[in-house]
């Protein structure tokens, strides 16, 4: 399948990475059902993908509130990425996105906007061979208001010297592009994998 992309002339395109240029959902979802195994937490799929965007820390944290736990929410933030990254090898970038990537590098911007964190895209980013093809990266702990507020967004560019208006964000998640749109960003979804595989 193709992204249709709006119209419109831009100068920066800004990627979510998890889900958007890396096909890493499925890799994250097993990492956390293992790291929250460990603590007889359940976190079913369909809200793993609804979260999509959300910072590690701040999935644990909700999680303790809906289930009345008390998980450590940095240690099983740490050990939830250390699985991660042993699961890297089998990474895989989205084809459909990496060929906007290609049609424009070096033509225009490209910045990463994420909810992960710096070393989490870094990695993944590196793995798949596209970490020098972005000019900068804008993770958690870069911004205070995670997506939908689109402070990482606006943050994004501004680090390029780009008007909202000239920047178009590729996303995977509904927040992410609520995210976009409050920040005057026009906006492409990149379906799931499950539809990207259908069609």
């Amino acid at each position: 399948m193709k992204l249709k992309l709006p119209q419109g002339s831009f100068r920066a395109y800004l990627f979510d990475c998890d889900g958007t240029i890396a096909d890493s959902m499925p890799l994250h979802y097993v990492a956390w059902t293992q790291a929250l195994g460990e603590w007889n937490c359940a976190f079913e799929e369909e809200l793993f993908y609804a979260w999509g965007g959300r910072p590690t820390e701040e999935i644990i944290a909700t999680l303790n509130q809906k289930y009345g736990m008390k998980m450590p929410v940095q240690s099983v933030a740490e050990r939830k990425e250390e699985l991660y990254f042993e699961l890297l090898p089998q990474l895989k970038v989205v084809p459909e996105v990496l060929e906007h990537i290609e049609a424009q590098h070096g033509r225009i911007r490209f910045a990463v906007v994420s909810g992960s964190a710096r070393d989490s895209v870094t990695a993944s980013l590196a793995t798949l061979n596209l970490l020098d093809r972005f000019d900068t990266l804008v993770c958690a702990g870069d911004y205070k208001r995670s997506k939908p507020d689109p402070e990482a967004f606006l943050l994004a560019a501004s680090k390029l010297g780009v008007a909202p208006a000239e920047c178009l964000v590729f996303e995977d998640t509904e927040m992410g592009i609520q995210a976009a749109t409050a920040a005057g960003m026009a906006s492409v979804k990149v379906p799931p994998p499950w539809e990207r595989r259908d069609s």
